[in-house]
């Protein structure tokens, strides 16, 4: 299980206490997948605690993540979207991994919100431009982007043609433990998450912003 990034284990415990509890299944999906072999994969509880937060402030009724791992996001989404709206929330889910998400699903049944997730199994960039395709284009509330770096802008531009107008786009990982700070650190996900860093910020269709929540999110406003 991930944290964010630089908090000491009292901060964190901390933030655990003041902030509202963890659905009961997000604790089982939490907790079980700390024994997985890619744990920090997962974003953290306080990272998903602001995630609930926005998307109840922004009355988000459709959503769209991008990378699924063990469904813990997905999950928070599912919730946030299902005190919106009820049953007339849905959260377009995309990964490539059958094996992760059939995990996910575990969680989300025990949540009772499976029927809110329309899991597809496919790249995510041909599933974002299937689902402009089928009529969301300018309609999506909210969009998470949590998967392959070096395919972040490719998700930024497909993600701006579905998000609506002061809909909000999340990405994932952009502080990358650090290594975004480091010149000398020219790996090609480095290297992605800078260059995706400096485009947002000269986009005159976005306002964004970079915080230190979990690795980093970017937050994205279409204007």
């Amino acid at each position: 299980m991930s944290t964010s990034f630089t908090l000491s284990a009292p901060i964190i415990e901390y933030l655990s206490e003041v902030n509202q509890p963890e659905h009961p299944a997000l604790t089982a999906c939490r907790v079980e997948t700390a024994n997985h072999p890619k744990a920090m994969m997962q974003i953290s509880a306080e990272q998903g605690a602001f995630m609930s937060f926005l998307i109840r402030q922004l009355d988000a009724r459709l959503a769209v993540e991008v990378g699924v791992f063990t469904g813990y996001s997905a999950l928070v989404t599912a919730l946030a979207l299902r005190q919106n709206a009820g049953p007339g929330g849905k959260l377009f889910a995309f990964d490539i991994s059958k094996e992760f998400t059939d995990l996910a699903k575990t969680y989300w049944q025990q949540a009772g919100v499976e029927s809110t997730i329309d899991l597809r199994i496919a790249p995510a960039g041909d599933s974002l431009g299937e689902l402009a395709s089928e009529g969301y284009a300018g309609r999506i509330d909210f969009m998470f982007i949590d998967a392959d770096k070096p395919s972040y802008q490719d998700y930024y531009e497909k993600g701006l043609t579905l998000l609506r107008t002061g809909g909000v786009m999340l990405f994932d990982n952009m502080l990358w433990s650090g290594s975004v700070a480091d010149p000398s650190d020219q790996s090609i996900e480095t290297v992605a998450l800078r260059d995706l860093a400096m485009y947002a910020k000269a986009d005159p269709r976005v306002r964004a912003v970079m915080v230190a929540i979990g690795d980093g999110l970017m937050l994205v406003t279409k204007i």
